[in-house]
C-alpha cells in the first residue's frame, strides 16, 4: 500500500494531501456510502500518494473506487483544513477538490464502500455525509 503524500499545516502539524471528484449527471451526484472511518456518504476521493500530483491520485481515486474515468475535470479548490481526520491518525489534510466528467461502467469497490449511486440535491440533504462533503456541499450551495 503507497504511503500519502504528507507535509506540515500552517501551524506546524502533520498533514496529508487528498483528492476529491465532484461527479454530477443528469443532476445527481455520485456518492459512495464509506464503510471505513470517517463514515458517511462522501464523493470519490482519497489521499494523494507519494510522488503522484493531484491529477494522477484523482484519475487512480476516480477507477478504484467507482469503475469510472476522468473525461475532463476542473479545479474547484485547493485548501487546508484542518479538522479533517483520517484513519490514519492525521487531522488536517489539504484538499484538491474536482468538478469532473467521467464515463464507463459504474462499479463499486470491495474496499472501503457500502454503496455507491447517484444521489440528487434533495436526497443529498437528508443522508448522513462524511464531515468534509458536508462542507464541500455547504460551500457549493448544493445543500
Amino acid at each position: 500500500m503507497a504511503k500519502p503524500k504528507e507535509g506540515k499545516t500552517n501551524s506546524g502539524e502533520q498533514m496529508h494531501y487528498s483528492v476529491g471528484a465532484l461527479i454530477e449527471k443528469d443532476g445527481k451526484y455520485l456518492l459512495i456510502d464509506r464503510a471505513v472511518a470517517p463514515l458517511g456518504f462522501a464523493g470519490v476521493a482519497g489521499h494523494i500518494d507519494k510522488g503522484e500530483d493531484a491529477l494522477e491520485a484523482l484519475k487512480r481515486e476516480v477507477g478504484e473506487e467507482s469503475g469510472l474515468q476522468i473525461n475532463n475535470c476542473e479545479q474547484l479548490f485547493k485548501e487546508e483544513i484542518d479538522w479533517n481526520w483520517c484513519s490514519k491518525g492525521v487531522s488536517s489534510h489539504y484538499w484538491h477538490l474536482f468538478k469532473c466528467d467521467a464515463s464507463g461502467e459504474l462499479q463499486r469497490s470491495e474496499r472501503g464502500t457500502k454503496s455507491i449511486g447517484w444521489y440528487s440535491e434533495d436526497e443529498i440533504k437528508k443522508l448522513k455525509l462524511e464531515p468534509v462533503w458536508e462542507y464541500w456541499f455547504k460551500k457549493l450551495k448544493i445543500i
